[in-house]
This record gives structure tokens, C-alpha cells and sequence, in this order.
């Protein structure tokens, strides 16, 4: 019976205004949560990543978030403190000769170049500014010198975060913080997609930039035999880290250590970055065409830029493809 007096009721109460009417309208848009970048290491080869910036703002692509190892946390960390515009202009007064006026170089100590001289640049216009105040995430990736554990700087001074992430051992020297001595972040992760992914980003675009180094993983079969006097002149002659003929004998000796330490380890870092992005690979990677850039010619800012440029606007329309795909334009 109440089931009679429940179905009358519905009846008599019913309005024209009570028929269900299906919503045409669409869902109100998402704000664009946008790509995540992994920039790598790969020290002069590096200013690559602010053409890589440079495109994707040309194009409106939204940045969410950066993770950034050794001149990738420079770099990203530059421009979401919004001085990108500076360091560019930085890179592009460097020439060969300018160059020396950074490199304090020193006689003891863990590192060959102490990084004062860059220190007072950097702190002259990011003295105060702090990570977790930058608007969207950042994160400087470090190695711990004596557990070598990888190390995630997003918080705190964001010159100190970037210096340690870019102390190469035995080139600079080691950064303090939080009472642990901080090496390069490209010993454990040279291209940190995996910080990206521990963020829950859903798209993740890797700027590798020892990608086109042929060679490095091959192995070769010689036979042992001792290189003449006249070979080992020439070969120090071509070095472009040695510098002018003008500079003291032993600058020379002191960079040309610095040269073999930088190349044994952007070996190391090949390796290892080949091996993490195979396991955990992003869903985009820029390889910019830097192979001709040595990795200590930092006065080489324009072409490396360009080479980043270009190569992210070759790969755009997959970019903006998975960026649609995610909701993201």
C-alpha cells in the first residue's frame, strides 16, 4: 500500500520543470598541468638546454616542473627565477680568453677550481631566492661524497642547490649543505627523468645531450704501442681547455688535469645515463646535435643554443601531440 502512496505522490507532484534533461554543455577545462623536463648534464654542452626553454615557451608549451643535474640545474633553475635572460646573455659574452677570469684555479684542496668567482656571479642576482618560493617545483640532483647516495635538493638556497649539483669532482670543489659534502648529481643520475616520475608527472621530456657521442658504448680491439713525442705535442696543442700561449706554464699543466678528469667522467656519465633511461625511459627525449661542442667550450654558447633550438622545434609537433593526448593544450 505505501508503495501505491509513494508512486500517486510522484505522480501529482510531477512539473514539466521535474523531466530529466541531458547537459549538453561541455566539462568545464582543466588548467594545463603541462610537461615536466629532465634536463641533463654535460657541462658546456649544457647552454643547449636554454634553446630547448626558448622553444617550448615560442610554442606555449606549459612548463610544470624541473628536474635538473649539474649545468640542467643551472639552467632550470635560472629560468624559473625568471633570470634566464641573464644567464643567456652570460653565456654569450664568454670567449676563450674571458673565460680564465672564473676559474680560481687552486694548488690543495678537493677540487682544482675553487668556484668562488662563479659563486659571487651567481649570488649577485639570486643572493635570496629560495626554491620552494619559485611558483613550480625545481629539483637540483646531487651525489653524497662519502655514502654516494643521490641526493634531491628542492628547498633551501637555490645558488647553493645549484653549485652542488654542478661540483664535478676534482674539477670543483665539493659543496657543503646540511652538513654532508655534495659532488656533481651526475655521478648517480644524469638525466633525471626519475625524479620527474616520482612527482607523478604524466609527461616527461628529457633534453639528453651525450645522446649522439658514437662510440662510447663500443668496444675496440688495438694493439699496444707507445704514441711518439711530436703526437703528444700536437694532440696538447688542439686542446681547447690548455687556453692562450700567453698563460703561465703551470695553468696549463693544472687545466690539462682538469681536461682528463672531465672527459673520464662524462664517460662514466654515459654509461650510467644510458643504463637509468633504459629502465625508465621519459616519454619524449630532445637530443640536441652537440657532438662537436667540447665540453669545456663554454664560449661556444650561441651554436649550443641554436643546436638546442632547432632540435626541439624539429621534434614539436610529437611534443604538442602528447601534450593534447594529456589534456595539456
Amino acid at each position: 500500500m505505501l508503495d501505491r502512496v509513494f508512486r500517486r505522490s510522484a505522480h501529482l507532484s510531477a512539473t514539466p520543470a521535474d523531466v530529466p534533461v541531458i547537459d549538453t554543455t561541455q566539462p568545464e577545462r582543466k588548467p594545463a598541468r603541462g610537461i615536466a623536463l629532465a634536463l641533463g648534464g654535460g657541462a658546456a654542452r649544457g647552454w643547449a638546454h636554454i634553446g630547448v626553454i626558448r622553444a617550448l615557451d615560442e610554442a606555449k608549451i606549459p612548463i610544470s616542473m624541473i628536474a635538473g643535474t649539474s649545468i640542467g640545474a643551472l639552467v632550470g633553475g635560472c629560468y624559473l627565477a625568471g633570470r634566464l635572460d641573464e644567464l643567456e646573455a652570460f653565456a654569450l659574452s664568454l670567449t676563450r680568453r674571458g673565460m680564465m677570469r672564473f676559474l680560481d684555479l687552486r694548488l690543495g684542496g678537493a677540487g682544482l677550481i675553487g668556484g668562488a668567482r662563479l659563486n659571487r656571479r651567481l649570488v649577485s642576482t639570486l643572493q635570496d631566492v629560495r626554491i620552494e618560493d619559485l611558483g613550480r617545483p625545481l629539483v637540483c640532483v646531487a651525489t653524497e661524497a662519502r655514502s654516494g647516495h643521490e641526493v634531491w635538493l628542492d628547498s633551501g638556497s637555490l645558488v647553493l642547490a645549484m653549485r652542488a649539483s654542478y661540483a664535478l669532482p676534482g674539477v670543483f670543489q665539493p659543496v657543503e649543505c646540511s652538513g654532508r659534502r655534495l659532488f656533481d648529481g651526475a655521478l648517480v643520475n644524469p638525466v633525471p627523468v626519475s625524479v620527474c616520475r616520482a612527482f607523478e608527472e604524466p609527461l616527461v621530456v628529457a633534453v639528453n645531450l651525450h645522446y649522439d657521442l658514437f662510440g662510447r658504448a663500443a668496444v675496440l680491439r688495438m694493439t699496444a704501442s707507445g704514441t711518439s713525442p711530436a703526437q703528444t705535442a700536437r694532440a696538447n696543442h688542439s686542446d681547447p681547455l690548455i687556453g692562450s700561449e700567453n698563460l703561465a706554464e703551470s695553468w696549463r699543466d693544472k687545466v690539462g688535469i682538469a681536461r682528463s678528469m672531465v672527459d673520464a667522467f662524462n664517460i662514466i656519465q654515459d654509461r650510467i645515463s644510458r643504463s637509468r633511461l633504459a629502465g625508465d625511459p621519459p616519454d619524449y627525449s630532445v637530443h640536441p646535435r652537440v657532438r662537436d661542442i667540447g665540453l669545456s667550450e663554454f664560449f661556444r654558447a650561441r651554436e649550443c643554443i641554436a643546436f638546442g633550438y632547432e632540435e626541439t622545434m624539429r621534434g614539436m609537433p610529437e611534443i604538442e601531440r602528447l601534450c593534447q593526448s594529456l589534456g595539456a593544450r
